[in-house]
């Protein structure tokens, strides 16, 4: 194999941030190589070996490094290669900070598209590097964010301070990033910002596209992700790590001329791709599913399409731990898929449906800071999830609130309310609600006041009375206090209720909440309320 082209496409591809590659008018190369990068200068040089065994797809194909490094795929206009990360190896970051994996294939003729579609391709026979990492931790850390979806740069401004900033501030130790679709909120033009943000943290990302990063002005479903992958790469992808193999899949279907414009689920391209990836899949890790829209439907709507559900199901069901990480609700929720529905693995599926970095689409009243207060619709505060997963492929989540340091073990894990006055004597007809952001159906909550025997809450779904109170105070401005005014409250899957007492002294009275999280365990919260003699 002439090892001359894969040297000097790679000379020139380490210049450029991952994603952009020269322009040419010549044949696409079909062959190409993985080299391990012993010096991490990110240049294949003289000397530096291949590597073998290692996958590259177009996320259709499969084929395998032979031991010089060398593979042979066709080279099929429009799609896009990558090389599918082994444990123990990392890749060499581009000048936009994301890790150089990929190439895409020139197409045979190039949409015009608002945003700039996939501009150019590469024509030349490439050469991935791969760097062998140092021994790490046995923890894995993930950070974990859902729907940054910056519609403006004000926005972008936002997403850096309330989210960003304080995960750098802090130093943290985690090892990858994953983010779940709607990047931007249709205005693409924004992904160089929001890369240039988000990559601050240091550490490789993933992408997910989602509902928000169409384009448009494409013609089929077929196109309509160019622009998101010439900035983030292959909208179908595999990754290995040892404790842990992900898998990012879109799931967007879109539909121009259609209502709904899109509908979620997976084309038949990927379902080949998986058909031939997953059983490769080491079992003893936890597979990892990152997408946008959730597996499960919204109720009375069909939102992902069944049979492509059942399909994934079927695939999946072999795997002894299973994660599947969604967004796209501006909500939390943990779902566990069973038989009910389908899923016939020996456990129920787990899916988190992760809470969003822009909460409710950056709405709400503004701080000293100038960021808006972004509360969900369910309660929850904006914020990112960590995601940290062990040799064995048991994992631990969390949920970190805005403007927070991610790593620090008090970081909130609900949120109280109570009325703060009452008259002594009334009927116990008001409580104490705990909103507790990673709360399950089988989470325990209790409640005591005034250090008293400590008696169990009640699940219930409903508003949470905190938001309620500040969608009145909405109701009641006769001007806009914000930009946006905070969304309309919804029923929580994770609000716990308990009654108030009023029979004891007047005067103040604490209440303390605990919950038993599932992974991190007992979390206490606390705050009080006050009984009052009636007036004459």
């Amino acid at each position: 194999m002439n090892r001359i082209l894969p040297l000097l496409a790679t000379l020139l591809l380490a210049s450029m941030p991952a994603g952009a590659q020269p322009t040419g008018d010549a044949t696409p190369c079909g062959t190409g190589r993985v080299v391990i990068d012993r010096d991490r200068d990110g240049v294949a040089d003289r000397g530096e070996r291949g590597l073998a065994g290692v996958r590259v797809s177009d996320g259709v194909e499969i084929v395998t490094t032979d031991r010089d490094g060398g593979f042979a795929l066709a080279p099929v206009p429009g799609r896009t290669w990558f090389v599918i990360k082994p444990a123990g190896h990392a890749f060499p970051r581009g000048a936009d900070g994301l890790p150089r994996y990929w190439r895409h294939v020139p197409q045979a003729a190039a949409m015009t598209l608002r945003f700039g579609g996939i501009r150019n391709g590469d024509a030349g026979c490439p050469t991935f590097l791969l760097q062998p990492q140092p021994r790490r931790p046995d923890t894995l850390d993930v950070l974990v964010l859902a729907d940054p979806q910056t519609k403006t740069r004000a926005q972008v401004d936002y997403y850096a301070r309330d989210i960003v900033d304080p995960i750098v501030a802090d130093g943290t130790q985690a090892q990858l990033g994953l983010v779940l679709g709607d990047v931007a909120d249709d205005d693409l033009s924004l992904y160089p910002e929001l890369k240039a943000v988000t990559t601050r943290i240091g550490i490789p990302w993933l992408h997910a596209p989602g509902n928000h990063d169409l384009d448009f002005d494409a013609a089929s479903d077929a196109g309509s992700l160019d622009t998101f992958r010439h900035h983030f790469g292959p909208d179908t992808l595999a990754w290995e790590e040892p404790q842990a193999t992900f898998v990012v899949l879109d799931d967007v279907v879109y539909r121009p001329g259609q209502r709904p414009l899109y509908v979620g689920g997976l084309r038949e391209d990927q379902f080949t791709f998986l058909e031939r990836y997953l059983p490769t899949a080491d079992s003893r890790r936890l597979l990892v599913i990152a997408l946008h829209i959730p597996l499960f439907d919204e109720p009375g709507r069909e939102t992902f399409r069944a049979t492509d559900r059942a399909r994934l199901f079927g695939l999946l069901a072999r795997f002894p731990r299973v994660l599947v990480l969604s967004g796209h609700g501006h909500v939390q929720r943990h779902v566990f898929h069973d038989a009910n529905v389908g899923w016939t693995g020996a456990s129920p599926l787990h899916e988190y449906n992760v809470g969003a970095a822009s909460g409710a689409f950056w709405s709400g009243v503004a701080d000293a800071a100038g960021i808006p207060d972004a509360t969900m619709a369910d309660g929850t505060p904006n914020g990112h999830a960590r995601l940290r997963i062990e040799r064995d492929g048991s994992y631990r989540l969390t949920w970190h609130p805005a403007r927070l340091a991610p790593s620090a073990d008090a970081v909130p894990a609900m949120a109280l309310h109570v009325p703060r006055a009452l008259r002594r004597g009334a009927y116990p007809a008001w409580a104490v609600y705990a909103n507790v952001y990673m709360g399950t159906t089988t989470t325990r909550v209790e409640y005591r006041i005034d250090g008293g025997d400590w008696r169990p809450m009640t699940r219930v779904e409903r508003a949470d009375p905190r938001l309620l109170a500040e969608n009145v105070r909405d109701d009641e401005a006769p001007r806009l206090r914000g930009f946006d005014r905070s969304p309309e409250a919804q029923p929580s899957t994770h609000l716990w209720r308990g009654a108030l007492a009023t029979d004891l002294a007047a005067g103040p009275h604490r209440v303390e909440v605990r919950a038993f999280d599932a992974w991190r365990g007992e979390q206490r919260a606390s705050i009080g309320y006050e009984l009052q003699e009636p007036g004459p």
